[in-house]
């Protein structure tokens, strides 16, 4: 089949680079996994993009990072790539009875909610946030923590709550700033308000949860839509004969506007 030849020329690639290139013969797992953090991160823009060669592409970053992780599990006699393959096979059917067996999921919804319950009741898991990683960028890991609580019940029941605490924390960062007032720049922030922007944050997440949103993918668009509009409203200006740095705040703002209209009505 060409698809296992394709895999085993990867693996047998795999095993040159770490006898024969120094770099890849000096790697450890702890050095090799925050290479793998930023090609899962370069996935997620690829697919954000909507583009499929660039996502063809970091997948196969992303993949090579699985076979040189599971190469290095093989050297410490601690499993291989065909064990973790099998692990995540076993893993899938176990916890997609719906698929595999006689349960019933009608709904999306239901299938996450089953997930959680083989997590516990099959593999042993304990307590409602187990095995939540610390490393997990902080919106991903409010998102699962959030799931988490909502597997056991603890979760609005409609749009009208989330909402409402949304408000609730934006009022309550606006009383401490009203407050402490703001700080010079380069010192450290009032410890209410770096507390009451947490929650304020925190709240925003659970809202996106529950309109389908992933707040890590929101936050990347709307970066990337503000990198394009103040880009394209500096050269703007700069075709007017205006140097960006040197206008007023309220000049600045109309090139600004005046590239948020040219993007979306190109």
């Amino acid at each position: 089949m060409a698809l296992a030849e394709a895999l085993i020329e990867l693996q047998e690639l795999t095993r040159r680079l770490r006898r024969e290139c120094p770099w890849d013969r000096e790697q450890t797992a702890r050095t090799i996994v925050p290479h793998t953090v930023e090609e899962a991160y370069e996935v997620a823009d690829a697919a954000n993009d909507g583009d499929p060669a660039k996502l063809r592409d970091e997948l196969g970053d992303l993949l090579f990072q699985t076979y040189f992780l599971a190469l290095l599990l093989e050297e410490q006699g601690d499993g291989d790539l065909e064990q973790v393959a099998r692990a995540v096979h076993a893993k899938l059917v176990r916890r997609h009875p719906h698929v595999f067996g006689d349960a019933e999921a009608a709904s999306a919804g239901r299938v996450r909610e089953r997930w959680e319950e083989i997590k516990t009741e099959q593999e042993g898991r304990e307590g409602v946030f187990h095995d939540v990683p610390e490393a997990l960028p902080a919106l991903l890991r409010a998102r699962k923590l959030q799931r988490r609580a909502a597997a056991v019940g603890f979760d609005w029941p409609d749009l009208d709550g989330p909402l409402a605490k949304v408000r609730e924390e934006l009022a309550e960062l606006e009383l401490e700033l009203d407050r402490s007032g703001r700080p010079a720049a380069e010192t450290e922030p009032d410890a209410a308000v770096f507390a009451e922007i947490g929650d304020l944050l925190f709240a925003a997440v659970n809202l996106a949860r529950l309109v389908n949103v992933d707040p890590e993918l929101a936050l990347r668009g709307t970066n990337r839509r503000f990198v394009e509009r103040v880009e394209l409203a500096e050269r703007l200006a700069a075709e007017a004969g205006e140097t960006w740095s040197e206008l007023a705040l309220d000049a600045q703002e109309a090139w600004y506007i005046r590239a948020k209209e040219r993007l979306l009505h190109p």
